[in-house]
């Protein structure tokens, strides 16, 4: 068998692709194949004349855009001047993550393929479309497309009989070895790493500033069903700056009890030290994580033992387990035959995995240390638009967050580790500081002066347009329309006295959709036969919206959730075109590609 170099590059924002693309370099090493695999913007993408055979895994985020950790290759891929034979000796296959529900399904991976057709490089096989709509998730299409592409990749020279696979169910080896230290260490660089900010530069994920908490204020009414806060952090002398339109990062921790609860399940001591050594050549250590570090702080802040496990999860820990009982379980659940009962056992209800360890206690008492970091994923910092602006609030910098609670079949409630870890934090009863950086979000706002904007932002969605219309309004701009939607007035109709104060000087004009309200009116007395959102507002105003965006050039924007809103609010425009612009449907919908081409029609959305 040749000596086959196998390249694996992701594109990922919540971790899906980067967990396919580590099962894709297990299953190449289970074939006794050299694989790498790397973030799609970590790797120098000039070097791709020279692969003989890479795999593409990448996720399709909002309407139909790339992650954030491939956005840089994006841009560089689709150059003009590239030529059409620039990858004529790759071999590439191209796995796509998406969810079928959302209109631009797997959009990212298409266009890839397409693309790196259209550079000289040969598909091994038709792009992979996993769907997390499928009832058994996206490993209903990747396991049958991983069966044909390695046959396609050993091709005629298959494994030799002597050789022949490692079989499942045998652990491959760890990532890194921990070696525990027999003393607590004198200078511990854990303090160091965290210690202000970067004197060569901003503040970044490598070192982040720890900002103060000024104040953190629920901005949702008693009754209503979301708690909502506002929340404010000193940026003095930190080096961060931002315009409207960026977003800021933070790096959230478990909370104490899970910590506690996790290190009694594995056995483990929160106060031992231990150093980090990578086993392969080639291989780093978490660029985070201190040297050396105590389990205290690797399960309090990196380990993320909060997070909905993934199937290969289950594989591994199968490997590890030595009961025979909780191993037989495991083994089914990372079958491709048991995912219908993993479903229901984890995703469905959002089982943790802590919550995972703690059903099998004997496989979990007995992990090796040294395989905590291929079992757990790494806490991942959480992205928030940022609501302020700092000509309006100098040295400070202030978010919207809505603290994530719901309840599934299992009997404690789910909690999203960000919203619920910044909730928790008080700086009424002591000092609080919370690491961050800022980096450039997915809005951009005109920079010539008496440039019209309508910004469309129901519920937190509203969030950069405050930052926005308070950079606006300190420049001297006032054409400014703001559509808001939320359930009640009372409510949750955040910023209201912010916003009738800009009306009432001119520098606004807010047109609000009360979803859940009773209509004041003599011909509805009670309440609102239909629902009114803010794309209903918007045909309402359709002569408005289309004089701004025809005759005055005016940029659109959209913010909030992602599931339904945004193909409403697009609706919603095409039919002013039509009615108010006299076009065809062919014709709207052209005038609005248009828009979104030029940027002056973008969109920043979530799940």
């Amino acid at each position: 068998m040749p000596n086959t170099r196998l390249l694996v590059l992701f594109g990922s924002q919540t971790g899906t692709a980067e967990d396919v693309s580590e099962r894709l370099s297990r299953e190449a090493r289970r074939r006794e194949l050299g694989c790498r695999v790397q973030a799609l913007d970590s790797y120098p993408v000039v070097n791709l004349i020279n692969e003989p055979l890479v795999i593409f895994v990448c996720a399709t985020t909002g309407q139909g855009e790339p992650p954030d950790n491939m956005k840089n290759f994006w841009r560089f891929i689709f150059r003009r001047n590239l030529p059409s034979t620039s990858l004529c000796r790759m071999d590439f296959a191209v796995l796509g993550l998406g969810d079928s529900s959302y209109a631009k399904f797997n959009f990212v991976a298409k266009k890839l393929h397409r693309r790196l057709l259209q550079l000289g490089g040969s598909a091994l096989l038709p792009v992979c479309l996993g769907d997390d709509q499928h009832e058994l998730g996206p490993d209903a299409t990747i396991d049958p497309w991983l069966h044909d592409l390695w046959e396609k990749v050993l091709g005629p020279h298959p494994l030799p009989l002597d050789l022949g696979l490692t079989p499942p169910g045998i652990p491959w080896p760890s990532k890194f070895t921990l070696k525990f230290l027999q003393e607590v260490p004198s200078t511990c660089s854990e303090e160091l790493r965290v210690a202000g900010t970067d004197p060569q530069g901003p503040p970044s994920e490598l070192q982040p500033f720890l900002a103060p908490m000024v104040t953190n204020q629920r901005v949702t009414g008693p009754s209503h069903f979301q708690d909502v806060r506002l929340i404010e952090f000193d940026i003095t002398g930190s080096g961060v700056s931002f315009v409207a339109g960026d977003v800021v990062l933070m790096q959230p921790e478990n909370t104490a009890s899970h910590v506690q609860q996790f290190c009694q399940v594995l056995g483990l001591d929160p106060d031992q030290h231990f150093t980090l050594q990578p086993r392969e050549p080639g291989v780093s250590c978490p660029a985070r994580l201190p040297q050396p570090c105590s389990i205290q702080r690797l399960v309090s802040q990196y380990l993320d033992v909060a997070s909905v496990p993934r199937r290969s999860f289950f594989e591994l820990l199968a490997c590890l387990s030595r009961h025979e009982l909780e191993r037989e379980k495991l083994l089914e659940f990372s079958s491709a035959q048991g995912q219908e009962e993993l479903r229901e056992y984890c995703t469905r209800p959002r089982r943790t995995v802590l919550e995972v360890l703690c059903d099998f206690p004997h496989t979990a008492g007995a992990i090796p240390p040294d395989y905590l970091l291929d079992l757990i994923p790494l806490i991942r910092p959480r992205v928030f638009s940022i609501a302020s602006s700092l000509r309006a609030l100098p040295s400070r910098l202030q978010v919207l967050v809505a603290v994530v609670r719901y309840q599934t079949r299992l009997k404690e409630p789910r909690r999203g580790l960000c919203s619920n870890w910044l909730a928790s934090l008080d700086p009424g009863q002591g000092p609080v500081r919370v690491p961050l950086w800022v980096r450039s979000g997915g809005l951009t706002f005109p920079k010539t002066p008496d440039t019209p904007v309508i910004m469309v932002g129901p519920g937190t969605g509203v969030a950069p347009f405050r930052a926005a219309i308070q950079e606006r309004v300190a420049q001297g701009e006032t054409g400014n329309v703001l559509f808001f939607g939320c359930r009640q007035r009372d409510q949750d109709f955040y910023w209201e006295a912010e916003w009738k104060e800009l009306q009432a000087r001119g520098c606004l004009t807010l047109v609000t959709a009360f979803s859940r309200e009773q209509v004041d009116s003599p011909r509805s007395p009670a309440l609102q036969e239909q629902k009114v959102y803010v794309q209903h507002r918007l045909r309402e105003l359709g002569p408005l919206v289309w004089g701004l965006l025809d005759l005055r050039g005016a940029h659109f924007y959209l913010a909030g959730n992602a599931k339904y809103m945004p193909a409403d609010v697009s609706d919603a425009l095409t039919s002013i075109f039509q009615e108010e612009g006299g076009l065809s449907g062919p014709a709207a919908a052209a005038y609005l590609a248009r828009l979104q081409r030029t940027l002056r029609f973008q969109t920043e959305t979530w799940a």
